[in-house]
């Protein structure tokens, strides 16, 4: 067994927020001396933005993507130049989670077009004759609970052949009606979003219905285009169309969702 690096948070769920110490251990594990140049210890958060290829094409998802915004990033040095004894050395860290004048700390967020992503990276760096070291651990980051009540803002929806983006042969689609209704679009991400969906007529069976949610807070400097939330898509052809209710985790089950063919938005 050769030298291992790893990187432990104290908290089981790895879920911290803004004004929080982020702590926990370093652990080498080696059956032998250990000779380094160096421990250091790196906390970073980036927002990443991505265009999909499927919605605008390969080249032009390739030159739209833009560079990392970085929201934090913060260094330390763990350990001097030196050695380190066989079996397991812990070496224990904290990082204070605060950002300074009027900045926060923005909410973990793993979607199709952004990525909000918090990491820990240790660096153990080595002689010439032996590979460096690194080891990443993400951490996830939560906001404070909002404090006051949201006013509700009911919206209606339609979706029809007319309202389809990015469809090439649109008088080849089969004639449809779905209406919809979102009870609020001021929503709290802890509770249930909760509306109903339903298949007015449709020329063709509906085989599936899959909806899909896009959460962002607006940030400085952030393409307008990622700012948008996907709305509710289909495909058709195979079982019966049926009035059906969705709802968000947390509430009642929705039904089994398929991967959609196109498209779909709300007007």
């Amino acid at each position: 067994m050769g030298t291992t690096l790893d990187v432990r948070v104290k908290r089981a769920g790895k879920v911290y927020r803004d004004g929080e110490i982020l702590s926990g251990v370093v652990v080498i594990t080696s059956k032998d001396t250990v000779q380094h140049q160096g421990i250091s210890l790196t906390m970073e958060g980036s927002v990443n933005l991505q265009l999909s290829a499927k919605n605008v094409g390969v080249f032009e998802a390739f030159c739209n993507t833009a560079k990392p915004i970085q929201i934090i990033s913060s260094t330390i040095e763990m350990v001097k130049p030196g050695k380190l004894p066989s079996g397991k050395t812990e070496i224990p860290f904290e990082f204070p989670l605060q950002m300074k004048g009027n900045k926060v700390l923005y909410e973990t967020y793993h979607g199709v077009f952004v990525n909000i992503q918090y990491t820990l990276r240790c660096d153990m760096r080595r002689s010439l004759l032996a590979k460096d070291l690194t080891k990443t651990c993400e951490f996830i980051v939560h906001s404070l609970s909002q404090k006051g009540k949201l006013l509700p803002s009911p919206v209606d929806f339609t979706i029809t052949p007319e309202t389809l983006q990015n469809v090439k042969e649109r008088a080849s689609l089969p004639k449809f009606l779905i209406r919809g209704h979102l009870n609020s679009t001021n929503c709290v991400i802890t509770q249930p979003l909760t509306g109903e969906l339903q298949v007015e007529s449709a020329e063709a069976a509906v085989r599936s219905i899959e909806l899909q949610l896009g959460v962002l807070r607006a940030m400085p400097g952030m393409p307008r285009r990622s700012r948008t939330s996907r709305s509710p898509t289909a495909t058709s052809a195979g079982a019966s169309p049926s009035p059906s209710t969705w709802c968000s985790p947390g509430s009642s089950p929705a039904p089994p969702w398929r991967p959609p063919t196109s498209k779909w938005s709300l007007k």
